[in-house]
C-alpha cells in the first residue's frame, strides 16, 4: 500500500514500557531495549481502524508482563523510512525484537487470546527478562549495529544510531566519526568541517577522526583533479604519464570508483616508486586512512603495496 502523509499527532506514550518511537530513538527503545526484554513494535496509522482495535490489546498485555515485554508504537505516516526498511505493506503490522533483531511478527488485528499466546511463546523461546531503562543501553553493541546498517547502505538508520550513542556518551569518538562518515557519504562536507571545528578537544583528537580528515582532504583534491573521462582520454594517449594517472586516481576516488583509484596508484608505484617523492605511495596511505583499516580494499591494497615495495 502507499502511505499517506498525515498531520495527526502520534498516540500518547503511556509509561516507560510503552513508547512512541521514531528514527531518533529507534536504536535505544527498540534495538537496545531488546537486548534483554522482548520488544513488540506496532506499525500503525491514525486512519487505520484495525490499529485502534489492536493497540489497546498490546498495551494491556505489555503492562501485564511487568517489564519483560516493551511496546514501541511507530506511526508510519511520520516514519515511512522505518516502515520501508521493515517491509511493512499494510497496517497494523507487528514485529517482535529480541537480541537486537526481529524474531517474529504478524499482520492485522488478532484477538487478545492469540496475541497473548504469541507473546508467551516468544518469551519462552527467547528467555526474555525485565530490564530498566538504565540497563538497556550498550554503546559497543549500538556501534556494531550502526556499522551493520551502514554496510547495508541504510545510512539514515546508521546516522540515527550514531547520534543516539553520542546522546548517551558525548565524548564517544567512534560514534562521532561514524556520524561524520554518514554525512560525508551524503555529500555534506561543509557540515562535517563545521562539526569538526566545533568539537570539544577530547573528541577532536580521537584517532577515529583521522579517516574523516583524510576523506575531507581527498574530497577537496578530487574537486580540483579534473573529470574522469577527460583524464582517461589523456592517459590513453600516453600510458606512461604518471601525473595524469595520479590525477585520474584522485578523480576516480572522488567519483566512487575507489578500486580503480587504488589500482592506478599501485601502477605508478610499481613502475616508478620514487616518482615525485613517492607521491603515489603517500596518496595510497591517504586512501587507506579514509577507507578505514577494516575495508576490504584497504586490506587488499596494503598487501599489494607491500608486495611491490618489498619485492
Amino acid at each position: 500500500m502507499t502511505f499517506s502523509l498525515s498531520s495527526a499527532p502520534p498516540a500518547p506514550a503511556a509509561d516507560g514500557l510503552i513508547k512512541d518511537v521514531e528514527l531518533a530513538n529507534f536504536m535505544k527503545d527498540v534495538i537496545e531495549a531488546s537486548r534483554q526484554s522482548l520488544v513488540v513494535v506496532e506499525f500503525w496509522a491514525s486512519w487505520c481502524g484495525p490499529c485502534k482495535q489492536l493497540m489497546p490489546v498490546l498495551e494491556k498485555l505489555t503492562r501485564s508482563y511487568k517489564g519483560v515485554v516493551r511496546l514501541a508504537k511507530i506511526d508510519i505516516d511520520r516514519n515511512p523510512d522505518i516502515a520501508q526498511q521493515m517491509g511493512v505493506q499494510s497496517v497494523p503490522a507487528v514485529f517482535a525484537f529480541f537480541g537486537g533483531r526481529p524474531v517474529d511478527g504478524f499482520m492485522g488485528a488478532l484477538p487478545e487470546s492469540q496475541v497473548k499466546e504469541w507473546m508467551d511463546r516468544l518469551i519462552k523461546a527467547t528467555g526474555a527478562t525485565a530490564a530498566t531503562d538504565e540497563d538497556v543501553f550498550d554503546a559497543a553493541a549500538a556501534l556494531k549495529q550502526a556499522a551493520e546498517f551502514l554496510a547495508a547502505d541504510n545510512r539514515p538508520m546508521a546516522e540515527a544510531v550514531y547520534a543516539d550513542v553520542l546522546d548517551a556518551e558525548p565524548t564517544n569518538g567512534n560514534a562521532f566519526a561514524g556520524l561524520l562518515h554518514c554525512m560525508m557519504l551524503d555529500g555534506k562536507q561543509a557540515e562535517v568541517k563545521e562539526k569538526l571545528a566545533a568539537a570539544a578537544p577530547e573528541l577532536a583528537k580521537h584517532k577515529a577522526l583521522d579517516s574523516i580528515r583524510a576523506a575531507l582532504e581527498l574530497a577537496e583534491q578530487a574537486a580540483q583533479s579534473g573529470g574522469v573521462a577527460e583524464l582517461e582520454s589523456k592517459l590513453a594517449q600516453n600510458p606512461a604519464d604518471h601525473q595524469t594517472r595520479y590525477d585520474l586516481a584522485i578523480a576516480c576516488y572522488g567519483a566512487g570508483r575507489k578500486e580503480e583509484a587504488v589500482g592506478h596508484l599501485l601502477d605508478i608505484t610499481r613502475q616508478n616508486r620514487k616518482w615525485n617523492d613517492e607521491a603515489a605511495r603517500k596518496q595510497l596511505v591517504k586512501f587507506f586512512e579514509a577507507l578505514g583499516n577494516a575495508d576490504p580494499l584497504t586490506i587488499d591494497g596494503r598487501k599489494r603495496l607491500s608486495s611491490i615495495l618489498f619485492s
